[in-house]
């Protein structure tokens, strides 16, 4: 218990007892954001925080339903007619279960708030949220968990730990989780199996929780830049603030939630002791490969595909598929360069979710898109996802966008500088641009002209730099020949651009760098247009070649399906985990570095800290394990799923029916 009560925020309305906000001139007043209040109040702990958590559970019970199709759940805002989205449940109980648990309300509030606890963990039984919505199905298991051994329901705690193992079945598919690399999401996800190994009575679903975090935490470690202190891309979903680098570096953030007891102390050592250049590569469910490259100054990412797990406006729109940051010396923020497909020319403000979500949360990526990586170089590859036989349209474009015109030293088209905008870039052109620490050359791919004769040009807005690549631009119009089925189309048209990067002390200039990638070989070929048959496909390849290295990809035009990526090593494949340090393998063998993990079962994964090595198992079925590195041998006869580890000599073993184990010391 703190020594002096929590001060309540200035939003909040002592009328409604809610957390209140302002859009567009009419107010709001959250229900999950309420709810989060409530939960402070209550981990705060003084009497006086008591006395304000009961009117304001009071509060958002009255946002609960009681009738169907919507009985046990909530309204997400006051002011909302019925129940929207679904998820508003989950939030709720996530702060309400922790609550009911101290039993500190007076007898009456107290039952209230068990009954529609109960009522809420119904109302998730029968939403039953599907595996790849990662945020809210660990949301799911842990209100499931913990308000059915709070409620003494053992089918309610035993649907959330059965749930739960299905989850941990689900992520070794691949090795990460559907909403990946999420700087907002991921964060939701650690608390959420925080607060589940923290509160729940069942050890083994503990362990559990416990060994999610870390492998959903080093995946995390892996991706902080430590030199710009940024979340690396490619993002599944990530709002605004955090796509153009307006939080605090998130960097900060890990580190706190590592000395909170968050996330487990072993991932630290991983922000500082990483050699650079590094490239990281990780899957899931998709399958999405997504990678990222760290140089010393800047980090690229690239995802194989866009996020398709949910086809909701909340949620569908929010991937970064292609991003990255960098250093500018002397400026306190990173710059941010991204790729996106745009309709109708939109930018921040001009998309909004739900009236009570302000217009600025997100620039949404209306495009499909198929990438392939290669260390600081990839092809990113677009087709529009709405422009059809039934909307009408005036533009559609891949935009790649550089943040701060005012920041950026050097703009170069070919040999020919650029000192002003608008600027027409030429077919075939290399657009160099040099900034802070980064060298970025973009060589722009034959666009499919759909009308307007497909321009590329480079502008500006709202402050920043914008290459713009169109399919299409002039009247609002609808495209029959994209409607699918229907008998004029002939596929997808094509857009999208090859990007390199480079540190900008490794060049003589923007101009020098923007000619050798220019000298490389660019392969950019479609198969002739031919009106769409079932089965028949139009394959359009992009390969770029220079300096003996080798990057393509090839996708069906007709379906928009992705056939195959490639470097010069071959064909690509979906690794669970590839970094110079960690590994994961579906398979019972991952070696690292100078040390061997070998179990009788998989998936397993391999972690090479500055002090030693964790290994983590995360199968159904016991296996064994041996752990071999320079300092010694870790024989485990018998563990399930957990964490094993060997650091400065010593052993710690975190793990389901732990059997026997023996270490062999060779210091």
């Amino acid at each position: 218990m703190a020594d002096h009560p929590l001060v309540l925020p200035p939003d909040f309305d002592p009328e409604r007892q809610m957390v209140a906000r302002q859009v567009d001139g009419k107010t709001f007043h959250a229900m999950q954001t309420t709810a989060r209040l409530a939960g402070r109040l209550a981990a705060n702990g003084t009497d006086d925080d008591w006395r304000r958590v009961g009117p304001i559970v009071a509060s958002l019970l009255e946002c609960q339903h009681h009738e169907a199709p919507h009985r046990g759940n909530f309204r997400w805002e006051w002011e909302d007619a019925t129940v929207e989205d679904l998820n508003a449940v989950q939030f709720a109980l996530f702060y309400l279960i922790p609550i009911a648990l101290h039993n500190r309300l007076d007898e009456a509030l107290q039952e209230r708030l068990r009954t529609g606890i109960a009522l809420g963990l119904d109302a998730i039984r029968t939403i039953d949220v599907g595996l790849d919505y990662t945020n809210i199905v660990l949301k799911d298991i842990a209100n499931s968990c913990l308000g059915g051994e709070m409620l003494q329901d053992d089918d309610i705690a035993r649907r959330g730990r059965d749930k739960f193992v299905r989850w941990l079945e689900r992520l070794d598919e691949y090795g990460l989780p559907a909403e990946y690399n999420s700087p907002n999401y991921a964060a939701v996800a650690f608390h959420v199996l925080d607060q589940l190994a923290r509160l729940t009575d069942d050890d083994d679903t503990r362990i559990r929780a416990r060994t999610a975090l870390w492998r959903l935490g080093l995946s995390a470690a892996l991706r902080l830049h430590p030199t710009t202190g940024r979340w690396a891309g490619p993002f599944s979903r990530a709002y605004r603030p955090a796509a153009f680098g307006q939080t605090p570096p998130e960097i900060d953030e890990f580190r706190a939630w590592v000395e909170a007891g968050l996330l487990p102390e072993g991932l630290l050592s991983l922000l500082d002791n990483r050699a650079h250049p590094c490239e990281i590569a990780e899957s899931a469910p998709g399958p999405v490969q997504l990678n990222t490259y760290h140089g010393d100054s800047f980090s690229l990412g690239v995802a194989s595909q866009e996020l398709k797990t949910q086809s909701i406006i909340f949620i569908a729109l929010q991937s970064n598929v292609c991003y990255g940051q960098f250093l500018r010396p002397g400026i306190d923020r990173p710059g941010i360069f991204f790729s996106r497909y745009l309709l109708d020319d939109k930018w921040v403000g001009d998309f909004r979710t739900t009236p009570s979500r302000a217009s600025d949360q997100l620039l949404p990526e209306e495009g499909r898109f198929f990438g392939v990586q290669d260390g600081a170089r990839a092809i990113g590859l677009y087709a529009p996802r709405a422009l059809d036989g039934f909307t009408r349209t005036s533009s559609a474009k891949t935009i790649f966008t550089w943040t701060e015109r005012h920041l950026i030293d050097e703009i170069w088209v070919d040999d020919r500088p650029i000192d002003s905008l608008p600027a027409d870039v030429p077919a075939g052109a290399t657009i160099t641009i040099a900034s802070g620490g980064l060298l970025c050359a973009v060589r722009p791919l034959a666009a499919t002209d759909l009308g307007g004769g497909a321009p590329i040009r480079l502008v500006a807005i709202d402050g920043h730099l914008a290459l713009e690549i169109y399919n299409y631009i002039g009247p609002a119009k609808t495209f029959w020949e994209l409607a699918h089925p229907g008998s004029f189309y002939q596929g997808q048209p094509r857009c999208g651009f090859y990007i390199e990067v480079a540190e900008r002390s490794d060049w003589p200039g923007g101009r020098a760098f923007g000619a050798a990638i220019a000298a490389g070989a660019l392969l950019d070929e479609a198969a002739d247009p031919q009106t769409y048959t079932p089965g028949a496909q139009r394959l359009w390849s992009v390969e770029y070649k220079r300096d003996g290295r080798r990057l393509g990809i090839e996708v069906d035009l007709m379906e928009w399906h992705l056939k195959r990526r490639w470097t010069h090593a071959g064909e690509l494949a979906y690794p669970m985990l590839e970094s110079p340090i960690a590994r994961q393998s579906a398979g019972g063998r991952v070696a690292v570095g100078e040390a061997t993990l070998t179990c009788q079962r998989g998936p397993a994964w391999l972690c090479e800290l500055p002090d030693g090595w964790v290994a983590g198992y995360h199968g159904t079925e016991p296996t064994s394990l041996v752990l071999d590195t320079p300092g010694g041998r870790l024989e485990v006869d018998e563990m399930g799923t957990g964490i094993a580890s060997y650091r400065n000599g010593e052993v710690s073993i975190d793990a389901i029916g732990l059997g026997a184990w023996r270490c062999i010391d060779r210091a």
